[in-house]
């Protein structure tokens, strides 16, 4: 079936075959017959930008690959944990569906990013990071095997000792198809966290904050008001949780401390007209976000669906943006590049742009992906609906000052950035491309993401 598609910032759509295959038999002999366009995997299309359309050729929907087999249905899903809490799991599991199954037995994923939804596949491919990044790093450093479809039709357990591993963990589905990952998981006590929050008066406090007390929590992210000026500029909440144990919980929820079914609260409307987060509903929304914050407040109890994906509270929040979409831009700059990214905060907050969530986090030690984003330093990402007056020429500056600072962009957010952005920000790019080259010869996979960045 021929389907437009778009990544989840619902810019720059393009169209494509999308085929459902429910076993990597189906899924080779489709990409057996994928024609010159070749193919790629998308999952629950939570990439940003296009790193998950083809433009003419094939998309592999792999979320039935979360079935045991032909005659599934959706409820039967493909994972299975042990005594120790090492998960294995199809790639077409959702992160949602492995925490409802995997919290109530004492368990927590090693990483998630800002949603649940998105797929097993999905974040080996992105190499996905979260709040603990700091203390965890991101997902790849997990993952003890993973089984890979590859171009010539065969399937491949691959292991940290392979330089292929490496390549697909964050290689965004270019080194094949994702069938299986097998990881360690967490042990926690209940579905609650215990969470501290701070106000912080700008960017300096809020950065001196960060790098003081981040080690002491397992998680941490700041929330930053890009439209506050002078003094305030950079102003932020900064919020640090950890799991709680059993007596931290309030006594209405300690019969069942693990209970865990969280679901939407609200659904987006359908259609939202263009201009509606603008600068003066932000505006609002920054002072009531930053004004209700307590000035600091210990051991707060917050369940961990909202502590860690508050926006999957909102259905489809993602048309709130309007129909022009919006664009993510996530960069990371080492430690000790700090004035770069006071200079990119200094710039947007004199422009006023427009940005409803920014959020700022400190990253640890990173996995040998070679394509893998985090890196030891700080990492902005900024959700700005698109059309805004300069926003290109203001990004693309911006690309500059983070390759000049030995920063780079994150793929999976990423929907404008340059070749040759990339080849100055990615330094084992070669290195990556030969290992894809022996994989796949004749450059089966491919993407709108790996045209653009002239990856493949």
């Amino acid at each position: 079936m021929t389907t437009l598609l778009t990544g989840w910032g619902r810019t720059a759509p393009t169209r494509a075959t999308v085929a459902r295959p429910r076993t990597a038999e189906e899924a080779a002999e489709l990409i057996a017959k994928a024609g010159r366009r070749g193919v790629v995997a998308r999952g629950l299309g939570r990439a940003y930008g296009d790193a998950a359309q083809n433009a003419g050729g094939l998309v592999l929907d792999c979320t039935a690959l979360n079935c045991t087999g032909l005659d599934c249905t959706g409820l039967e899903r493909s994972w299975h944990v042990d005594a120790t809490g090492l998960v294995t799991a199809s790639a077409g599991v959702s992160l949602h569906d492995l925490m409802t199954a995997l919290v109530p037995r004492g368990w927590f994923v090693p990483v998630t990013p800002g949603t649940r939804y998105v797929t097993v596949g999905g974040a080996v491919a992105a190499d996905v990071h979260g709040k603990n990044h700091h203390v965890d790093s991101s997902f790849g450093a997990h993952l003890r095997s993973l089984r890979l479809l590859t171009a010539d039709g065969s399937v491949r357990t691959l292991g940290p000792g392979d330089d292929l591993f490496w390549a697909t963990v964050g290689g965004m589905g270019l080194t094949g198809i994702v069938i299986e990952a097998t990881f360690q998981c967490v042990p926690i006590e209940t579905a609650w966290m215990r969470v501290d929050v701070e106000r912080t008066r700008d960017l300096d406090q809020t950065l001196e904050t960060m790098a003081a007390t981040d080690d002491g929590h397992r998680y941490t992210v700041a929330w930053i008001d890009l439209l506050a000026r002078g003094g305030r500029m950079g102003r932020g909440v900064l919020t640090r949780g950890d799991h709680a144990a059993p007596g931290d919980l309030p006594a209405r929820a300690r019969g069942n401390p693990l209970a865990f079914a969280p679901r939407p609260l609200l659904s987006a409307p359908p259609w939202a007209p263009g201009g509606l987060l603008n600068r003066a509903t932000v505006r609002g929304f920054n002072a009531a976000w930053y004004g209700k914050a307590p000035a600091a407040s210990r051991r707060i109890v917050q369940g961990v669906a909202p502590f860690f994906h508050p926006l999957d509270g909102v259905a489809g929040w993602n048309r709130m943006y309007g129909p022009r979409g919006f664009v993510q831009y996530q960069f990371v700059v080492p430690l000790g590049a700090e004035d770069t990214l006071r200079r990119v905060v200094e710039r947007l907050s004199g422009a006023g742009v427009v940005s409803f969530l920014t959020v700022l986090k400190r990253f640890g030690a990173g996995t040998p992906g070679m394509l893998s984003f985090p890196m030891p330093g700080w990492t902005l990402a900024l959700d700005i609906p698109a059309g805004q007056s300069g926003l290109a020429a203001m990004l693309t500056e911006f690309d500059g000052w983070v390759a000049e600072a030995g920063g780079r962009l994150y793929l999976a957010k990423d929907s404008r950035m340059s070749a040759d952005t990339m080849a100055a920000t990615y330094p084992r790019l070669e290195e990556w491309q030969e290992i894809r080259r022996r994989a796949d010869p004749d450059g089966v996979f491919v993407s709108d993401l790996a045209r653009r960045l002239r990856l493949c």
